[in-house]
């Protein structure tokens, strides 16, 4: 799941988690076309998110299982990836600048949050899929749920806004994050200019985290996104050392 940032302005290299989120029946096709572009650019240990509440079909969980069998490693990612009611004033400012209406975790409460997580991992067992270790919430937005709650729910790992959560050993690391879903004009220089400031960080931090939604390539920063990719070289690392 790790992989190694080169770059001229950096001494040495930096340890990359690489993520495609938003992997559900709908965008399939798209996840194995970003998998062709990163594998030309050298890269081929990356995480994908699962959203399991969709529609599955059995050929498509297939080819989740035919992922897992390439090596790629599994994540939780919500449930429907989709609000149908917003969470209160925070709720819909959140969702208005930043998360639109994936945001799910937002519209539950605490012991809501708790039952969607559990029933994300037992999708995964329920269809004979790997167990996951990480669970990112959609938007990175884990909502209303303390970490001594989190120790008690089966993932070990939790990825937020900010960094990764390692409930076993009860420890945040802070690592630097870039993305590229920029599909509005008035985004795409606050989301450059975030990337721009987490490389910067990552360089003091010793990590990044690199992460591609699956419109990426057709959106308003993939001359970014392709060039970036060529500043990331493989270098295998489990997801364990994510918080060393």
């Amino acid at each position: 799941m790790a992989l190694t940032v080169k770059s001229t302005s950096y001494s040495s290299p930096i340890p990359t988690l690489v993520s495609i989120h938003d992997v559900m029946p709908a965008t399939l096709d798209k996840v194995d076309a970003i998998i062709n572009t990163l594998s030309k650019n050298g890269i081929h240990t990356v995480t994908l998110l699962v959203v399991p509440g969709k529609p599955w079909q059995a050929s498509e969980i297939d080819r989740l299982r035919e992922y897992a069998k390439q090596g790629f490693e599994l994540a939780g990612h919500g449930w429907h990836h989709q609000v149908s009611e917003y969470g209160g004033l925070s709720h819909r400012l959140h969702s208005l600048f930043i998360s639109k209406n994936v945001a799910e975790h937002l519209a539950l409460d605490r012991a809501g949050i708790a039952r969607l997580i559990e029933r994300c991992y037992g999708w995964f067992k329920q269809h004979d899929l790997p167990p996951p270790s990480l669970y990112v919430p959609p938007a990175w937005a884990m909502g209303n749920i303390s970490r001594t709650m989190l120790r008690r729910l089966p993932f070990r790992y939790y990825e937020y806004f900010s960094g990764i959560y390692d409930s076993k050993i009860n420890c945040f690391e802070r690592i630097p994050m870039v993305g590229y879903e920029a599909d509005a004009w008035f985004r795409a220089p606050f989301v450059a200019l975030w990337n721009r400031l987490n490389f910067i960080d990552a360089k003091h931090q010793q990590r990044l985290r690199f992460s591609i939604h699956p419109n990426d390539f057709q959106l308003l920063l993939h001359n970014s996104l392709t060039r970036d990719l060529h500043r990331v070289a493989p270098k295998q690392l489990s997801s364990a050392q994510a918080i060393p």
